[in-house]
């Protein structure tokens, strides 16, 4: 299905950690769509995943980088031009880690110094990933930038806690940069808002196994697998969405769009009887 849909066309994959990742499912469905891309992680999680195995499945190389730290970004960009060979066609940013999540501290309660280290992984490196493209003039014309986020930015979960406030900021990133990428490069930044996934990350939110439960009965095609959601980033990279940018997608099975379905309510009947 995707055989030859971005032959010819470089980038730069954020995030990869394991077998489970998003990001890793992205990479995998971008090679055998022909494209060639560098694969980076903050060296702390390349020490937890498996990269390198990936990077040899693909015929990729492994440029290590923290996305907070604006002279490793700027290596990566730089050294990824001329690994690959001219400007980047495409970017995915699939970055995220809440320190208040992991230790289990409830929003009434974060610690702002946690808020603010998450705050900058999650958001704030999106800004500092596309600014270091932009002043380098690293994307190719018609190029394409994703960053994955989730529904919490728009609706209230309680347990996802202050992860909802980075992924807001981050989709706000999207769509103020992606004026100016689009306005003066021609280039496309967009979100998509993905069902809840058994990744490494997700799986660490409190109450995650029931709330995917849920969302599969709320959801009129159920939830969109990791692989799913490979497809359709791989389908952001190509060109034939060169006009959809600024935009936050939904990719959820219908989730976002329903009040309730007859599978929650049946639930309910079958649980009073």
């Amino acid at each position: 299905m995707l055989a030859n849909l971005l032959e010819g066309k470089r980038g730069i994959i954020f995030g990869a950690l394991d077998e489970n990742s998003i990001a890793w499912k992205v990479a995998e469905q971008a090679n055998e769509a022909g494209a060639m891309f560098v694969l980076t992680n903050a060296p702390v999680a390349m020490r937890m995943g498996a990269i390198q195995k990936l990077a040899e499945k693909c015929g990729s190389e492994v440029i290590p980088a923290d996305a907070t730290n604006m002279e490793d970004l700027e290596n990566l960009f730089t050294k990824s031009e001329e690994i690959l060979g001219g400007k980047l066609d495409f970017v995915l940013h699939s970055i995220g880690m809440s320190i208040n999540v992991r230790k289990g501290k409830h929003y009434t309660d974060l610690n702002h110094d946690w808020m603010a280290k998450g705050w900058d992984i999650s958001a704030a490196s999106f800004h500092r990933v596309m600014q270091t493209a932009y002043k380098l003039d690293s994307m190719a014309e018609w190029g394409s930038i994703v960053a994955l986020t989730y529904m919490a930015a728009q609706r209230t979960f309680p347990d996802y806690s202050d992860m909802a406030d980075n992924k807001a900021y981050l989709e706000s990133i999207a769509r103020s940069f992606g004026y100016h990428f689009g306005k003066n490069k021609n280039v496309r930044v967009n979100t998509i808002s993905q069902s809840p996934t058994p990744t490494t990350a997700g799986s660490g939110v409190k109450g995650f196994d029931g709330f995917i439960s849920y969302a599969d009965k709320m959801s009129p095609l159920g939830n969109a697998t990791a692989d799913d959601c490979a497809a359709y980033v791989v389908s952001l990279f190509s060109d034939l969405t060169r006009k959809v940018t600024m935009q936050n997608l939904y990719h959820d099975g219908g989730f976002s769009n329903m009040g309730v379905s007859d599978a929650v309510m049946q639930q309910f009947v079958d649980e009073d009887k």
